[in-house]
């Protein structure tokens, strides 16, 4: 029995001998198709597991992409985990496809959801329009002052109202002046004398020719017209009074003189001002009258006619400032028919600058001003976007000059810049225009944790609807967890991209919402819909980690939770 054990035993040690050089060969000579042996067992991958190594952890960012980081774990104020973020991850796209580093890509469904329209970069005369307030003036050129050479007194008014319409050399009024009849009387005495004198010597006649002359330069003086002075002349008859014609046709402004009155010589009676054209005094700022050219086309609207448009041109710009409000004033002709535009109304003048060369622009939709640089938006082709960083100039008629970083012909974004800058993670993509080649550090990416977000898409969720302010344009959510954020279930405020969105919602109602980040911490609603017999998941739990919770499956909606 002995014998019997001892051979079975000697016969296993061989065959474990055997079977060991027979492994050991195979290791040593197994290339080819005898590697492909069965699969490895759990504990040589485990092995294999604890032999790779490990991923650098660079920090913590927050869950809800606002910058924020830490370089130990912690919570936010909902009580969701920091994210990690590990060496490699934000280089990891540029690393595979390095040409294409700061390009966007959209699907086509993505465009026309967005409403995503270009325009080509093309030249045009850029030009200013500078506003001003103004008022309407009369013409000061055009406004008479009719007064009396000598003492007097008003017998009788032909125009006995102030505003009443006169022409030139219409009667105003008549006057009596004891000056202005001895002085008629001593002409008429004078051309008297020297018919009575014509047959006397040479002396007796230049004497009283001067005499006549005296008297008649005298009327002239006094404003008596050729046509008065030489019908006293002719008859010799001294008249009594004297009428004052319109030196001008136009509208009475002023009137001072009233029947019976005494004036004195020099006194204004009446102000004659002709309304056909007007001035227009605009005053503008200190910082626009560079542009202001004397010529310049003017656009002039008023209150009382809000539909109208008057033209009219600068025709001179003040020499002074004034010093209370730091404002030039620039006066503005024009016409005006049927003298609708009155004295003293308040007015809206534009004034056209700009010079006569065409500059290159893009419509001033196209810029993204970031603060310290400008982005424009390039399309390459059907579904490609490139952020090109431009230097700007003057701005006008709701365009931008371009001077540096933009081609004539290529084609901008002009609409839905801010959405694609949510849809691609377009900050990130600015940020590879400035950035140094390999700069992918774990200082550069704690800098700007928002940029490790990956580029791209939009989230989905489904959720409840909590309530809704149409006026503010936000939505409150009761939604379920969203895995392509790591969410739990929470409720909080989103924006809505349009006000149609709220068409037909109504609170506690079950949808199902599609949702972008605009700007770091600010989502916004692109598409929602009502859905049937689905609702947001519960909270998680006290004590879950959030990663746990967005893994597990979704349980019946629960009050109470928190929001932002």
């Amino acid at each position: 029995m002995k014998t019997a054990s001892a051979l079975l035993s000697l016969v296993l040690l061989g065959a474990v001998g055997a079977g060991g050089y027979w492994l050991g060969t195979r290791a040593t000579h197994g290339a080819g198709p005898a590697a492909a042996g069965p699969a490895p067992t759990a504990t040589a991958a485990a092995s294999a597991t604890v032999a790779a190594p490990a991923r650098k952890l660079l920090y913590y960012r927050n869950p809800m992409g606002l910058p924020d980081i830490s370089q130990v774990p912690k919570k936010d104020s909902m009580g969701m985990d920091y994210v990690p973020v590990y060496e490699g991850e934000d280089t990891a796209a540029a690393a595979s496809n390095p040409g294409a580093a700061g390009r966007v890509t959209l699907s086509t469904e993505k465009i026309q959801k967005l409403g995503v329209r270009t325009e080509a970069a093309a030249m045009h005369l850029l030009g200013q329009t500078v506003r001003a307030a103004g008022r309407v003036e009369p013409d000061e050129r055009r406004i008479s002052a009719v007064t009396a050479r000598f003492d007097g007194y008003v017998e009788r008014l032909y125009v006995n109202a102030t505003g009443q319409a006169v022409s030139r050399g219409q009667p105003l009024f008549e006057a009596y002046s004891p000056d202005l009849v001895a002085a008629q009387r001593e002409y008429a005495i004078a051309v008297q004398g020297q018919q009575a004198l014509k047959d006397s010597g040479p002396d007796a006649q230049a004497g009283m020719r001067q005499l006549a002359e005296s008297a008649l330069v005298r009327l002239r003086n006094w404003g008596l017209s050729p046509d008065q002075v030489a019908a006293l002349a002719a008859s010799g008859d001294v008249k009594r009074s004297i009428v004052f014609p319109s030196p001008a046709s136009g509208i009475v402004t002023e009137k001072k003189a009233l029947q019976g009155m005494r004036f004195m010589a020099g006194e204004m009676l009446y102000q004659v001002t002709d309304l056909s054209s007007v001035w227009v005094i605009a005053d503008l700022a200190e910082q626009d009258i560079a542009a202001v050219r004397s010529g310049a086309r003017a656009r002039i609207t008023t209150t009382a006619y809000p539909r109208e448009v008057f033209e009219g041109r600068v025709t001179y710009i003040y020499p002074t400032m004034k010093a209370d409000t730091r404002s030039i004033p620039v006066r503005v002709e024009l016409a005006n028919p049927g003298q609708r535009l009155k004295p003293a109304m308040f007015a809206q003048v534009e004034l056209a600058t700009g010079n006569a060369t065409p500059v290159l622009t893009v419509p001033d939709s196209a810029l993204i001003d970031t603060g310290t640089r400008r982005i424009v938006l390039v399309r390459l082709d059907e579904g490609r976007f490139e952020p090109r960083e431009v230097e700007v100039g003057r701005r006008g008629d709701n365009r931008i000059e371009i001077l540096k970083g933009l081609r004539e012909g290529e084609p901008v974004v002009i609409a839905a810049n801010f959405l694609i800058d949510a849809e691609s993670n377009l900050k990130a993509a600015i940020g590879t225009l400035t950035a140094p080649a390999g700069a992918a550090s774990a200082a550069a990416g704690a800098a700007k944790p928002a940029a490790q977000k990956p580029a791209g898409v939009s989230h989905q969720a489904d959720g409840r609807v909590d309530s809704i302010d149409v006026k503010a344009g936000t939505l409150s959510l009761d939604h379920g967890p969203v895995p392509s954020l790591k969410w739990p279930a929470m409720t909080m405020e989103f924006k809505l991209a349009h006000a149609g969105l709220a068409q037909g919602l109504r609170a506690g109602q079950a949808v199902h919402f599609e949702f972008v980040e605009r700007q770091p911490g600010d989502y916004v609603v692109t598409a929602i819909q009502p859905t049937a017999g689905r609702s947001p998941s519960a909270p998680p739990a006290a004590g879950r980690a959030p990663a746990a919770d967005a893994a597990a499956k979704p349980a019946p909606a629960a009050s109470g939770h928190s929001g932002h």
